[in-house]
């Protein structure tokens, strides 16, 4: 990730301060990718404004980018849309919060927090369901119903939000898994909201990521043609990483013409979306090839911690990790750290003490959703904090022991 950072550092560089294209020392497809993006603003600036859904040639990259990905599924440029926060502006289209009976979706436990807290900020009911972690995470249709049996009772579910790759869980969806989603949304009508941010991050051994809109492609005419769906990624996360570029896209797949054109002028409310983040998509989707001067700097290779580390430690438990940059292990505390309910959730202060002890932060549990009586804490793989980690929790438990 580091390696491919430095070219595409380079490549925004340049287009940030033009004079650095007669510079000798970057590569020639630097230099020819940088004036290429620049061409696409108005005045030859990155400063200036773009189309609300985003420069039409990065998009066009896009939508080459999910043909790819999903193996000559046609993707359209027309469908595609540009913007920081895409996900709230979809809860828009789809919550009606003026409605006698609140607009509800369901979203996985654990749960990514800030997805839940935009739900909260548009007034939609939050429907839980459960991940079965026992099973590396699985998403289990008969949970779905039950959820969604439960919701029916007191609100109108409008919409299904998944998480695949998973954060904080760090698991995949199987093609089989992909598939029973998609015909209970058919079944029951839910729009599906496919989070598919670290779609580019899949370590398991016999694991490959699947997208949404590809599994549907292939269902037959009777769901491929109905079940409404929009698929999210960005380069906040996946092997770039760059949180604060806030370039990310939407595709949407099978709404109505006149839906659509209502989506496109709710995103058209907002300003254009941020012009270096735009052009970061653009390096995401279309990286260096063999045969560019730049490829052989190029890699997607991101190092993780070994994770055997969790095996080694008593009180701890984790599941495989299969893709993302976090895992979910599951702390099982002595009786005298469970007393301090009485005054903060036994995960969260296992964070602060990790805080003040290692400079180490890590979330806990209780911020994501978690079973009752069960305590976790969200987990970055790398191998450095995975050490900090270990020598903290040996020290921890026998404080609490």
């Amino acid at each position: 990730r580091v390696q491919y950072q430095v070219i595409q550092k380079q490549v925004l560089a340049a287009c940030l301060y033009p004079a650095l294209l007669e510079d000798d020392s970057l590569p020639l497809d630097v230099k020819q990718r940088a004036e290429s993006l620049l061409r696409e603003c108005d005045g030859g600036s990155v400063g200036s404004y773009t189309d609300s859904s985003g420069i039409a040639k990065i998009k066009h990259c896009v939508s080459q980018y999910i043909t790819r990905r999903d193996g000559g599924v046609p993707s359209s440029p027309d469908n595609i849309f540009i913007k920081s926060g895409s996900q709230t502006i979809m809860l828009k289209l789809l919550i009606r919060s003026k409605d006698s009976c609140q607009t509800g979706v369901l979203i996985p436990v654990p749960t990514y927090a800030s997805f839940t807290l935009a739900l909260e900020e548009q007034g939609a009911a939050i429907i839980p369901y459960h991940l079965c972690e026992e099973q590396g995470w699985t998403l289990q249709v008969e949970e779905l119903r039950k959820a969604l049996h439960t919701g029916r009772k007191t609100c109108n579910p409008v919409a299904l939000y998944i998480c695949n790759p998973g954060n904080p869980t760090g698991h995949i969806q199987s093609r089989k898994s992909i598939e029973e989603v998609i015909r209970f949304a058919a079944e029951e009508r839910l729009f599906i909201l496919a989070d598919e941010v670290y779609q580019s991050c899949v370590y398991a051994d016999d694991t490959e990521f699947y997208s949404y809109k590809k599994v549907l492609s292939e269902m037959g005419s009777t769901i491929s043609s109905t079940v409404e769906l929009a698929s999210f990624n960005s380069v906040s996360k996946g092997f770039m990483g760059e949180c604060g570029l806030r370039g990310g896209y939407v595709e949407l797949v099978n709404l109505d013409p006149a839906v659509k054109e209502y989506a496109r002028r709710l995103f058209s409310t907002r300003s254009c979306p941020p012009v270096v983040g735009q052009m970061a998509l653009d390096l995401m989707a279309n990286p260096p090839r063999p045969g560019d001067p730049s490829f052989p700097t190029f890699s997607e290779v991101t190092v993780i911690g070994n994770l055997e580390v969790f095996a080694e430690l008593p009180g701890i438990s984790c599941q495989p990790l299969k893709a993302g940059f976090f895992v979910f292990p599951c702390l099982h505390f002595p009786p005298k750290a469970i007393k301090w309910k009485r005054q903060m959730e036994p995960d969260m202060l296992y964070c602060l003490h990790l805080l003040e002890e290692t400079g180490l932060h890590v979330r806990p549990g209780c911020e994501y959703g978690q079973r009752k009586d069960s305590h976790h804490i969200r987990f970055n793989i790398m191998e450095d904090a995975l050490q900090r980690l270990k020598t903290f929790h040996t020290r921890f438990m026998k404080e609490f022991s």
